[in-house]
């Protein structure tokens, strides 16, 4: 009897830790999480390094020197909800300053650009500037946003990422289209996918809970192309109340 009771016990275990949510609801989650920090404007200061298959293009953009293996620089992030987005990056050597804009999901560049800062700002202003509707909107927008880069959010599993467990939206497999969520807090984690050129790109969203922004951004955003780093941003000082002039989005 005692066998059984125990066993009992084990399959009950593993059903629980097995069972993974839909991905409409880990969304929804997702969202609702976000919408209640109830943000209007943010601003974010940190420092910016180039490496790999950057470090040219982010040379030619900024007029630094690209005979060694990374570039150190600064960025400035600034969001605004709904939808409103810009990076400017700057190397202390250098003599020119590069920008990305993203207004309801169209970009424009100020100066020359650096792909893997244009992912950057692609796809943190559909995860993070959200905002100014029913969750049920949000959610269906974010929804639609990850269908249109190919994944599957019908799918979900579960996995390890940077020592947290988190939901996997998208087909198993190691190139395919994916959106990981921190399992706890219903946080970004991670997103891969391809891109029209046949690049594969994988956005990390690392260490929520900074002193520097808090739960309202990761305190580490990394951008892979391929197998490959190509630009990491560290968040060192932020403004969580932050009035976010319209010039800056405009051209």
């Amino acid at each position: 009897m005692k066998r059984i009771v125990a066993l009992v016990a084990v399959l009950l275990s593993f059903t629980a830790f097995a069972y993974v949510l839909p991905g409409g609801s880990i969304l929804r989650r997702m969202v609702t999480e976000r919408d209640e920090l109830k943000l209007s404007g943010l601003r974010v200061e940190g420092s910016l390094s180039f490496l790999g298959p950057a470090v040219k293009e982010a040379g030619a953009a900024l007029g630094a020197a690209t005979d060694r293996p990374d570039v150190q620089g600064d960025g400035v992030l600034y969001l605004r909800m709904p939808g409103r987005c810009r990076f400017e990056a700057s190397v202390p050597d250098g003599n020119s300053r590069s920008a990305v804009v993203q207004v309801a999901g169209r970009r424009r560049l100020e100066g020359n650009e650096i792909a893997s800062l244009s992912v950057l700002v692609a796809q943190v202003c559909p995860l993070f500037a959200a905002g100014g509707g029913p969750v049920q909107q949000l959610k269906e927008s974010v929804q639609q946003y990850l269908q249109g880069l190919g994944v599957d959010t019908t799918r979900t599993g579960l996995a390890r990422f940077s020592g947290e467990v988190t939901y996997v939206l998208g087909e198993q497999g190691e190139n395919r289209p994916q959106f990981w969520v921190y399992k706890d807090s219903f946080r970004p984690a991670r997103l891969r996918y391809t891109d029209a050129a046949k690049v594969a790109w994988d956005v990390r969203f690392l260490d929520y809970n900074s002193p520097a922004v808090g739960e309202a951004m990761p305190r580490t955003i990394e951008v892979w192309r391929g197998d490959q780093r190509a630009v990491r941003f560290t968040a060192l000082k932020g403004d969580t109340r932050a009035t976010v002039p319209d010039k800056l989005f405009t051209p």
